[in-house]
């Protein structure tokens, strides 16, 4: 394999179209793209649009099966079986004896759960006391599989902590040749019901996904790929295809999961917000700090303990049409063009838009009938978010959703006149109506998250980005664009996602050796699934009210070296540490530096309170990698690091009414930042630096940045 010809492959399977992206294995830049119809009803289902597009994918691209070094995909096979009710019947095995049984018996209400209008979630329940008992066991699973079962879960009270009870029962499952699974195996946090529902839902899905993962599989192989296959997570990272089968639950959601993970990863967003507009919705996500934002995920009206991107969305996209009542605008959306069947008026011709008159339609059954058409020449058009974002110039080069200036002021200037304005100012009230709904998330997600308005960007992806992101920028004061290729971010952010695994322990009192066991879980959870042992990196944090431990681990499956020809020069790193510190260029200093980023700092006197200094990570691409409001920045190397850190930590350490808390500390080390701050007790802290610094030389320099929490 010629290393210059290396791809990495990632298929986005969305609900009409496949798409695929080949993107080179150095640089990260694109390679090529194809879109493919998804494959609903071939009899392989939607594997043979996989297929499909990476052969055609190839064969653009001009590379063999043998140049593919990475292959993963993302589906909303998962999501959209829940929605529709497409779901397998779930034989639920409770365990327990004694007063404890009623708990456990209520589980059977689960057969309650609504799916889709009309469909509830098919489970039969069948209860065994003894897991132990063998024969009772089997009379259990026989039970189950008389009453329709074809998948298996057992769940027992405090089977987070003694597995084996519900181990038991699935030996005793096993020669039924039915898919099985544990509560504990899916989630090893406590709570019986939700656990439980957590796992039920898991397996409901767990039969028709293990058969397109087969074929899947089965069909890349065949093709000659020999990378392994890896599956979009819903919480941005990818997961094996055997930890798919699995969990395949972890791939509900995943949809907005892929867009964000490519703005993510191309754009290195390290503070802001990411907008992924398509035809009809806006999908609004956080990254902070350099990482997405996750939360338990409703399923089915109900929180489980499925860690899920938190994405808000917002019905207006791009095809969004225009409300109106009289001579005013009273919303945009949530009706698209497409879902009513109509083109875009910005994308006729002027002699089509000739003798154009306006008029107000109910698009489908159901709906207001106060949605503007356009009736002229050529036909029937619809006023979308699009054909204003077009009128406005708002559109660049080379976009999607760019169109003649012209024709799209041509299509506004009906209602500019019913409105007594001009046609910019048409254009604006349009996207002042439709934006101010994403306005209003956007605030909230940036107060919930707490995030830095100095450094927040406003980043759009999908093909619709240009109708929301520029105007909303324009409107809040936040630095906005559009990201690169931002009509194929998903697919980018398939192929571009790392190995991620999760692990939560509900640990009271946890010990230093307790954290640091479930950080080392993690870790070897992301190396089992193929990624780079050397590569790996592992956020820790502990919550001391929840009294939960919790382990994010993250790898290459091969240590990505990127050769992009351009490396930001001093000046240009300069200035971006200005830029987001908003300071003259004069008053921002180097603090410290390693190979891989500089560290800016500026100090802000203020009159009453203590003066601070504000800190940029900088990376060499002159990205903003970290910033922190107030940080004191220290270097030392690794061999010297114990005793200067636990000096830094020892004076930054606040104590106070609600306890001790340690600084919030990032190392950077190597190519690395390694986030400490999840963790609020010193010792551990130090114990968490120490295995993230083990593996490095002596003489390795080390820049700690020390966020003191008041």
């Amino acid at each position: 394999m010629t290393p210059d010809r290396r791809i990495r492959v990632g298929i986005d399977v969305g609900g009409t179209f496949t798409d695929a992206v080949a993107v080179d294995a150095a640089t990260l830049a694109l390679v090529g793209q194809v879109k493919v119809p998804t494959s609903h009803h071939h009899e392989d289902g939607v594997a043979h649009g996989i297929v499909q597009a990476l052969a055609q994918l190839l064969a653009k691209v001009e590379r063999t099966a043998a140049d593919v070094t990475f292959l993963a995909h993302g589906t909303t096979q998962a999501t959209n079986a829940l929605l529709e009710g497409d779901v397998a019947k779930v034989g639920l095995i409770g365990i327990g004896g004694g007063g404890g049984a009623a708990f456990t018996r209520r589980l059977a209400s689960f057969a309650k759960l609504e799916l889709a209008p009309g469909k509830r979630l098919p489970l039969t329940y069948a209860h065994v006391a003894d897991p132990f008992d063998a024969d009772a066991a089997r009379v259990a699973v026989d039970r189950v599989r008389e009453g329709g079962a074809e998948v298996l879960v057992a769940t027992e009270p405090f089977g987070v902590d003694r597995p084996e009870g519900e181990r038991a029962v699935l030996d005793a499952a096993r020669p039924s040749g039915l898919p099985l699974a544990a509560a504990h195996e899916i989630t090893s946090l406590y709570g019986l019901h939700k656990r439980t529902r957590t796992a039920v839902v898991n397996a409901a899905i767990l039969p028709r996904m293990l058969a397109t993962a087969d074929l899947v599989d089965a069909s890349i192989t065949k093709a000659g790929v020999t990378a392994p296959l890896m599956v979009m997570r819903c919480d941005g990272g990818v997961m094996s295809l055997d930890e798919m089968r699995r969990r395949p639950l972890l791939t509900i959601l995943s949809g907005p999961a892929a867009g964000v993970a490519g703005a993510l990863m191309q754009e290195r967003i390290s503070e802001g917000v990411f907008l992924e507009t398509g035809g009809t919705s806006t999908d609004i996500s956080v990254v902070r700090r350099g990482k997405v934002a996750v939360r338990h995920a409703t399923i089915l009206g109900r929180t489980s303990y499925l860690n899920a991107l938190d994405v808000r969305t917002v019905g207006v996209g791009g095809g969004s049409m225009v409300r109106v009542a009289g001579n005013r605008i009273v919303g945009v959306g949530p009706r698209s063009a497409h879902i009513a069947g109509l083109p875009y008026a910005c994308f006729a011709s002027l002699d089509d838009l000739r003798d154009a008159t306006i008029t107000t339609v109910r698009p489908v059954d159901g709906d207001p009938d106060d949605y503007l058409v356009l009736d002229a020449a050529g036909g029937r058009f619809a006023v979308t978010m699009t054909c204003a974002a077009n009128a406005l110039g708002r559109v660049p080069e080379g976009d999607f959703a760019r169109c003649d200036q012209d024709v799209a002021r041509a299509a506004l200037k009906p209602l500019a006149t019913a409105l007594g304005t001009d046609v910019a100012g048409a254009a604006r009230a349009v996207l002042d109506a439709g934006t101010t709904q994403v306005k209003a998330v956007v605030d909230a997600m940036i107060r919930d998250y707490r995030l830095d308005r100095d450094t927040a960007v406003l980043v759009g992806g999908g093909g619709g980005a240009a109708a929301v992101t520029p105007h909303l920028a324009a409107d809040t004061g936040f630095e906005g664009r559009i990201a690169r290729n931002n009509e194929v971010i998903s697919p980018i952010g398939v192929a571009l996602a790392l190995v991620r695994e999760q692990v939560e322990r509900i640990v009271p009192g946890a010990t230093q050796e307790q954290i640091l066991a479930v950080r080392a879980e993690a870790e070897r959870a992301v190396v089992a699934q193929g990624a780079a042992a050397d590569g790996v990196e592992v956020e820790v944090t502990v919550d001391p009210q929840t009294s939960t431990v919790r382990a994010v681990a993250t790898g290459a499956t091969e240590l990505r070296t990127q050769d992009r020809a351009h490396r930001a020069d001093d000046t240009e790193r300069l200035r971006a540490a200005a830029t987001s510190l908003k300071a003259q260029q004069e008053r921002v200093k180097v603090l410290a530096g390693t190979d891989a980023y500089t560290v800016y700092g500026t100090e802000v006197r203020r009159r009453f309170r203590a003066d601070r200094q504000p800190v940029r990570v900088v990376d060499a691409d002159g990205v903003v990698r970290l910033g922190v409001p107030n940080a004191r920045v220290s270097t030392t190397t690794v061999g010297a690091a114990g005793e200067a850190l636990a000096s830094l930590v020892r004076d930054s350490t606040s104590y106070g009414d609600g306890g001790v808390r340690a600084p919030a500390v990032r190392l950077l080390v190597g190519g690395r930042i390694a986030d400490l701050s999840g963790v609020l007790e010193p010792d551990a802290l130090l114990a968490l630096a120490r295995s993230e610094l083990r593996s490095w030389g002596a003489d390795e320099p080390v820049v700690a940045v020390v966020e003191s929490r008041a």
